[in-house]
């Protein structure tokens, strides 16, 4: 398994190989949650920019709904499932940065557990774009109309038992309690990890 040095070294030379040709390079980093997929993005945009290649992330979780239209819906126990976000506003977005707009982005605290509208700004003029989430590479609509849109399809592949200790941490540093922790992952997000994998579209790079 390469370590996360390699992983960025190989995606960073590959976008920079991808810019020679185009003015945008727009870059789809999806995997289960728990992945790895905010950290590997961060990593990859921090190298670019010291590499002068102005490079953005632009996470999914932005288009979280609510948790009013969730329970409004009967669906805030399933939170983090493909039908518990804004997946056509989010496919409305990636067609903007696709034509080299300038987008305004929401984003996602997940301390407060909301989205916050107009929090990232992705001005036309830069280069690299790099979106990471569950739902990226996903066969089912509307997810699966983005698929065209990506210049490079990057997917993370962690074994579903390290994917389970990742989730359960998760909750438990949310100060939950080792037995609540346990409950929350089981309960939704490890069933939201076994779709997303059993749903995963074929990417052009797998780590």
């Amino acid at each position: 398994m390469k370590n996360i040095s390699q992983q960025v070294s190989i995606l960073a030379d590959k976008i920079h190989q991808l810019g020679a040709t185009r003015d945008r390079v727009l870059v789809a980093m999806a995997g289960a949650p728990g992945s790895g997929k905010s950290t590997l993005a961060e990593e990859v945009a921090r190298v670019l920019n010291a590499q002068k290649c102005r490079s953005l992330v632009v996470p999914m979780d932005g288009f979280h709904l609510d948790n009013a239209i969730l329970e409004d819906r009967g669906l805030l126990p399933k939170k983090g499932a493909p039908e518990t976000f804004d997946g056509e506003g989010f496919l409305i977005m990636i067609k903007r940065l696709h034509a080299k707009m300038d987008v305004i982005a929401p984003t996602f605290d997940r301390n407060r557990d909301l989205s916050i509208a107009g929090a990232v700004h992705i001005p036309s003029d830069v280069p690299v774009i790099i979106a990471e989430g569950n739902y990226l590479m996903f066969d089912e609509d509307p997810w699966n109309d983005i698929t065209s849109l990506w210049d490079l399809t990057v997917r993370l592949d962690v074994p579903m038992d390290e994917l389970r200790g990742r989730l359960i941490q998760r909750w438990l540093n949310q100060n939950l309690s080792r037995a609540a922790a346990t409950r929350r992952a089981e309960s939704n997000d490890i069933p939201n990890a076994k779709r997303i994998i059993e749903k995963a579209l074929t990417c052009e790079i797998t780590l």
